[in-house]
């Protein structure tokens, strides 16, 4: 073999990186993107970098964690590497995939030279990375002084901070670098400055055990009781990580031992539940910490030693002055909080001192009841010997006994324990219910079993008339055993516990089995929840299987309603009768299958049924299961899967219901496009109308289901519209559904756009009705026409008007809107506009209108569109009316001009017509005919009595034609004078 050979074959063994360095390609890149460069960078080889680059290696090439030459050669310091990259015009503000520069890189590295080199071709030495940290954070963080000496007199920002507000001194104080803490406080930094969190670089230090961080922060003055977001001082923190030596420092400084955070908790409560808290809490307690102090949930450090089993520290707490016995906002003392968990040994220790275990709380329990409920036979015991006078019966506020808990818990050993000691097996709790109850509903087999060896009656009903079997056959043995080992899962699934189980309680129960007075059977509750070897066992004691529960519905129902096809399966190989109505709405399984997309059950009937007609069998509504299955889901719920089921079978779509739709309505107005498909292919079907005239094609378009409408415009007989005179294409536009518009009209052509319903009312009515502006201009487009009055004489933009939608109102003005069209009554759309109060059309209306003829037009009470802006106080309307040469004399069919329109009722209209009339004219101002007017005023005339312009010397009464309203127009001038004028 050749030495060439030799060499080649041992360089195929190397890594790709070494690979790379001999290969012919000076920007070869192995497989994460590294290159030669990269290669002699990373080990400080500057003269072969410098070849590299010379043969035309590229100098800012990227890995494929984007690292460049520069950042490889910073994190090895080789200073002469970096001062040849630079040379070569390396980016120095290059960035890796954190968004780190070479800086940074140094900085973490402390390659001070390095960093040297690259200060003077940055323009800012505070970039920070993709977490917010500046090169100064990395360098404090590593405890990099001379770096951070470097960066400080480079100008790097002493109280810069990352995404999380923390600065370079909250990294120090946690690294324990105190020389770094030393400089940056010498450079300004701020000691009490604060994170997001509010931790202070005192937390940080504490929270690490950096003692001499803290003892240099305190002497620096710092404030030592600062609180964190949740309330916590460092003091907390120390003794939540156990960092006794910080809690002494801490306490020398005069940090305040009692302080409560936002929870009521104090240092002592944390020293008591950490893990490595003891020897925190030997000190706080010596100092003289509260032993007594409760938390806002009125916990004692005492309950937080027995949450956690800290017998020690109990003692200790116990024996400066913890109250053995107190009790948090739930009533529980420590004895039951330690019952609660199991902790054995703390509870020995807390009865040892004198702990009451007779002491009630949550729900009256007593500790006996928390451990027999949770299963803790060793916890029971001791606090069984701890009374043993005590009544094994006695009950909590609920009426359960220990008894009761165990058969909760399912711990048969609890169970056996409380028997041996007399245990009552047949004590009914306040819902009636035996500790047999408890066991079953919780698929506690042992424990059913050893109950029922021991006599305990299983046909005992409880307030809702349900015996154990009743909740055992209720209960999820699967969603439990799914918790379970996978031997316990074995054993449910193969070796028939579940079986064995039911069969227990059902030997027990006898003929009982349906003499309860619950609303459901054991055998319905099985067939609900799925429990196929619960319900199997249970058939075998029922004779007729088509029983009912209170609302009339059997067990094959119920199974197929909530889909367990194996249930399904099981009854009818038993001979349940499938066409069985329900005492609601007459539902057949049937129905109840197809309801839910259920295919499986549903095949399972329809194969087993001897009538070929069961398929359109009809509920209460006429409904059949087809249409169930049609309107009440997606394809993705397998509801189109039973659509074809029920097709395959024969199912009649041409049905009615009690509303006149047939399935195809259904799907249409539910969007089922590949139902709806579905059931067209079935044959050639006219199109069918509802009570109300609604053929499908209606509903599609109403509901906006475009898909919809472009299926059914493929059969002939859908492209004419027929049924309701409310066509389609109304449909969709009252509801702005322009996409089925563009449909029908692109299908049937621009002909369709003017077609009417029963009241004379175009497609365009019904958009300018609902504010439907794209709708209607997609109308307008097509030729509609704008000025089409329906039977009452109304166009599209009184329609708009008298509902206040401005935009159509425009759009329609745009388009050649006639505004002098009067309806039956003889409403103009401006009439309409002031007699809703809608301004801001009445408004716009008025721009449009130049024609005082237009405005002063009265309706069929002769009232002008003044009146009724008078009415309902409309100033603005009023105001341009006038300007626009509004009538202000005109009088309605009660001879009421618009100033008498301002009256609430005619008669206050009346009242205030003589009292005007009664009134001096108000007087012009013009200083001639002012004096003249009092000059010739005579100071005896009677009350009432006036001076008019024609004739100054002569009294008018009411009504007298001196003082006529056109006397005093004619003299005036103007249509504008006050009312006092006008009578």
């Amino acid at each position: 073999m050749k030495l060439g050979t030799l060499v080649l074959l041992q360089l195929e063994d190397e890594p790709p990186l070494v690979q790379a360095c001999y290969h012919e390609d000076v920007n070869y890149q192995d497989s994460e993107k590294r290159s030669p460069l990269h290669s002699a960078c990373y080990c400080g080889e500057s003269e072969i970098a410098d070849l590299l680059i010379q043969s035309g290696a590229r100098v800012n090439t990227k890995d494929n964690k984007w690292l460049t030459p520069l950042h490889r050669a910073c994190c090895s310091k080789s200073e002469e590497t970096v001062e040849v990259l630079l040379r070569h015009q390396a980016d120095v503000n290059a960035r890796d995939k954190n968004w780190q520069t070479p800086l940074h890189v140094a900085a973490a590295n402390n390659a001070v030279r390095c960093a040297e080199l690259l200060v003077p071709s940055l323009t800012n030495v505070n970039v920070s990375d993709r977490a917010g940290r500046t090169s100064l954070h990395h360098a404090a963080f590593n405890g990099h002084k001379e770096m951070t000496k470097l960066l400080l007199e480079k100008g790097a920002t002493i109280n810069a901070f990352d995404k999380k507000d923390r600065r370079a001194i909250h990294w120090a104080a946690y690294m324990g670098h105190v020389e770094v803490v030393k400089i940056l406080v010498e450079h300004g930094a701020e000691l009490n400055c604060r994170d997001k969190q509010m931790y202070t670089p005192l937390h940080a230090a504490a929270a690490s055990g950096q003692v001499s961080v803290v003892k240099l922060l305190l002497e620096l003055g710092v404030e030592y009781d600062a609180v964190n977001i949740h309330g916590n001082t460092a003091l907390h923190i120390a003794c939540l990580n156990g960092q006794d030596v910080v809690v002494t420092e801490l306490l020398s400084y005069g940090a305040s031992i009692n302080a409560c955070n936002h929870r009521g908790l104090t240092p002592l409560h944390y020293a008591a539940s950490s893990t490595h808290g003891g020897i925190c809490l030997e000190i706080l307690v010596t100092e003289g910490a509260n032993a007594r102090n409760q938390c806002m949930d009125g916990r004692t450090p005492l309950h937080m030693t027995a949450l956690h089993g800290r017998f020690t520290r109990a003692q200790t707490l116990i024996e400066h002055g913890a109250e053995i016995d107190a009790c948090d906002k739930n009533g529980n003392t420590s004895l039951h909080i330690a019952a609660r968990y199991g902790h054995e040994l703390l509870i020995n220790t807390l009865l040892e001192q004198g702990a009451d275990p007779m002491r009630r709380g949550t729900s009256g329990m007593l500790p006996v009841h928390v451990a027999a409920l949770n299963g803790h036979t060793d916890c029971m015991k001791r606090l069984l010997s701890a009374m043993p006078q005590l009544n094994i019966d006695i009950t909590d506020d609920c009426g359960r006994t220990c008894l009761h808990g165990a058969a909760c818990s399912g711990k048969v050993d609890c169970v056996e324990l409380l028997l041996k000691t007399g245990a009552n097996i047949s004590q009914l709790d306040v819902e009636g219910r035996t500790p047999l109850h408890y066991a079953a509903a919780h698929i506690n087999f042992q424990c059913v079993s050893i109950l029922l060896d021991t006599g305990s009656n299983v046909n005992i009903t409880d307030r809702r008339g349900c015996t154990p079997l009743h909740y055992a056959a209720a209960s999820d043995p699967d969603a439990k055993s799914q918790k379970q080992s996978d031997l316990h899962l074995y054993l449910y699934k193969f070796l028939g516990i579940i079986a064995a189980f039911h069969k227990k309680l059902l030997d027990a129960a006898a003929t009982d089995l349906l003499r309860s007075g619950a609303r459901y059977s054991p055998a319905h509750l099985a067939a609900y929840n799925g429990h196929s070897d619960a319900l199997n066992v249970l058939l075998g004691c029922i004779m007729n299987l088509d029983i009912r529960d209170y609302h009339g519905r059997t067990m094959l129902d119920l199974a197929c309603y909530k889909g367990h096809h194996e249930c399904v399966e099981t009854l009818l190989l038993q001979g349940a009768t499938i066409l069985v109505q329900d005492g609601q709405t007459r539902r057949t399984p049937l129905h109840a299958a197809a309801l839910n997309g259920h295919t499986e059950c549903l095949r399972l009937l329809l194969e087993t049924a001897d009538d070929n007609n069961i398929v359109d069998c009809t509920d209460s509504f006429d409904r059949t299961p087809l249409m169930h299955a049609v309107s009440n889901g997606h394809a993705a719920n397998g509801h189109e899967e039973c659509v074809d089921a029920m097709l395959h079978n024969g199912a009649d779509i041409s049905i009615q219901d009690s509303l006149g739709r047939t399935s195809l309505h259904l799907a249409a107005a539910c969007g089922q496009v590949a139902i709806l498909g579905a059931l067209l292919l079935t044959g050639p079907l006219p199109s069918i109308e509802d009570r109300r005239g609604y053929c499908p094609l209606h509903l599609a378009c109403y509901n906006g289901h475009d898909g919809c409408v472009e299926v059914l415009l493929e059969y002939e007989q859908h492209k004419v519209f027929s049924g309701n005179l409310f066509s389609p294409l109304h449909c969709a536009v009252i509801n702005g559904n322009d996409s089925c518009t563009e449909i029908l009209i692109e299908t049937l052509g621009d002909s369709i756009v003017n077609c009417t319903d029963t009241k004379g009312r175009s497609a365009l009515h019904a958009a300018a009705f609902s504010d439907q502006c794209e709708s209607m201009q997609l109308l307008l487009t097509h030729g509609v026409s704008v000025n089409y009055c329906d039977k009452t004489g109304k166009s599209p933009v009184m329609l708009a008007a008298a509902n206040g939608h401005a935009a159509a109102v425009e759009l329609l003005l745009e388009n050649g809107a006639d505004l002098s069209f009067v309806d039956c009554d003889k409403n103009s759309a401006l009439h309409f506009a002031c007699a809703h109060e809608h301004e801001n059309v009445a408004l716009l209306l008025l721009d449009k209108i130049d024609d005082s003829g237009t405005i002063n037009l009265p309706n069929a009470e002769q009232k002008t569109p003044l009146h009724l802006a008078c009415k309902y106080g409309l100033v603005s309307i009023v105001q341009d009316l006038i300007s626009k040469g509004g009538n202000v004399l005109a009088v309605d069919e009660n001879g009421h001009s618009p100033a008498l329109a301002c009256a609430p009722t005619n008669r206050v209209a009346e009242c205030l017509a003589i009292v005007l009339a009664h009134m001096p004219f108000s007087q012009p101002p013009n200083n001639t005919f002012q004096r003249r007017n009092r000059s010739e005023s005579s100071p005896s005339a009677p009350f009432g009595a006036t001076r008019t312009l024609d004739n100054p010397g002569s009294p008018a009464g009411i009504g007298s034609p001196a003082g006529s309203v056109q006397d005093v127009k004619e003299h005036s001038g103007s249509y504008q004078s006050s009312d006092s004028e006008f009578y």
